[in-house]
């Protein structure tokens, strides 16, 4: 398996925790403000995430790449800041709102360079 895959593992899997954690606490403080943090700490960091890291381990030659490489820094570093940004904002905090839409504008740059990353690959 191609680094970049085992990274894009490593990393899903801590968001996937951070998810289950975020949705323990919203169920035992029964105050459900922050479900779409929730819902993207979940689908941006553990579900995306895993189907990139599978993408690059069907792909070894592209994973190599100084795109796929970038790619990986740009889309982690866009959901590491926004999920608890967003976070924070849906739970009273209105001042994060320019953090979270500078950092979903990075993390829509790391998709885009993933989608490059797919244009690019060729069969076989």
């Amino acid at each position: 398996m191609p680094t970049l895959s085992r990274m894009y593992f490593i990393t899903a899997i801590c968001f996937l925790i951070a998810g289950i954690l975020v949705g323990l606490k919203m169920s035992i403080a029964h105050d459900y403000a922050a479900v779409g943090a929730h819902a993207h700490i979940n689908l941006l960091g553990w579900v995306t995430m895993a189907v990139f890291g599978t993408f690059h381990a069907l792909n070894p030659r592209g994973a190599a790449t100084w795109l796929a490489r970038a790619q990986y820094y740009v889309y982690t570093a866009g959901v590491l800041v926004m999920t608890p940004a967003l976070y924070f904002l849906l739970t009273g905090n209105p001042s994060l709102e320019p953090v979270v839409a500078v950092a979903s504008l990075v993390v829509f740059a790391g998709v885009l360079m993933f989608a490059a990353i797919i244009f690019r690959t060729r069969a076989g």
